[in-house]
Formats: C-alpha cells, structure tokens, sequence
C-alpha cells in the first residue's frame, strides 16, 4: 500500500527519492502482529519506555512514587525503565523479532529509549538480534562500551 501511494506521487514529479518505510513498535499488539507489520515496514524499532508502560500498566513518571517499595519488597528486582525486563518486556520484542524476520529475514531492528544506555539491556538485544540501539548522547559512551562488549562476548562464546 505505502509503495503504491508512493509510486503515485513520483508518476506526477520528476523526482524520484529512495526511502524507506519502518515504525515505532511500542504496544504488545503491535509485537504479536509484528508479522503483519512486516509487510509492509523495512524496519522496526521499538519504542522500550512506552512498551514497557503498556505492559506494567503504570507510567515511568507515577512509578518514581512507588517503584522503590516493590524493589524493596522484592515484588521486581529492579525498576523495568532502568533495565529492560527481558522475561516480560523483551520477550515480547523477541516474539516480534521472530516473527517479523519469518517476513523478511533482513528487517532492520533496533530498540530506541533509555534501556539503549544500560548495558544489560544492551547485551540482551545484541542476544536477540537486534541491529542498533539508541540511546540519549549522555549515555552513548555506555552503550558504545556495551554493544562492544557483547559482540566480543558472542565471537568468544563460539
């Protein structure tokens, strides 16, 4: 459909331009029809702060006021928007993976938020697959030192 309508609007100029065409993956629908999706996306890149919202049901900024009582009461280990909760948060975004690769074997994926400076959430996409992370510039020095790691990590392990 998106080439269609792109097509449409190069018959009518005379300039042609090469794109791509990708979105945000920030609900667990969106991860469960991630097939679907790519159809017609070249790349997803997950939205982690807004998934992990949608799945915890409460927001990073109302979670500051409680999230330190269910860490102390062993209720979760860590807060989900410092560190990605690879057991529910990631293995959604794994599902995705799988089934959008299922599509299209070369789909671009990445993650983008605050869970692309922490190194654990790092080396768990790197475990997955995935092709880039973002991460705000403060935290590019982390990331960077991360996904080094992992990748040395993984040529180790073979």
């Amino acid at each position: 459909i998106i080439n269609d309508v792109a097509n449409r609007l190069f018959l009518h100029s005379d300039i042609k331009v090469k794109y791509k065409v990708g979105t945000m993956i920030e609900l667990p629908r969106a991860c469960i029809k991630a097939d679907e999706i790519a159809m017609e996306a070249d790349f997803f890149s997950f939205g982690t702060n807004d998934l992990t919202q949608m799945c915890y049901g409460f927001s990073r900024d109302d979670s500051a006021k409680f999230i330190n009582n269910y860490i102390s009461n062993e209720i979760i280990s860590q807060s989900p928007f410092e560190s990605l909760d690879v057991n529910g948060v990631g293995e959604l975004i794994n599902i995705a993976v799988m089934k959008g690769r299922c599509i299209k074997p070369k789909l671009k994926l990445g993650i983008c938020g605050e869970h692309g400076g922490d190194p654990k959430s790092v080396m768990f996409c790197h475990y997955i697959g995935l092709n880039y992370v973002s991460a705000s510039p403060y935290r590019l020095p982390i990331a960077a030192l991360a996904a080094a790691k992992a990748q040395i990590f993984s040529q180790n392990s073979l």
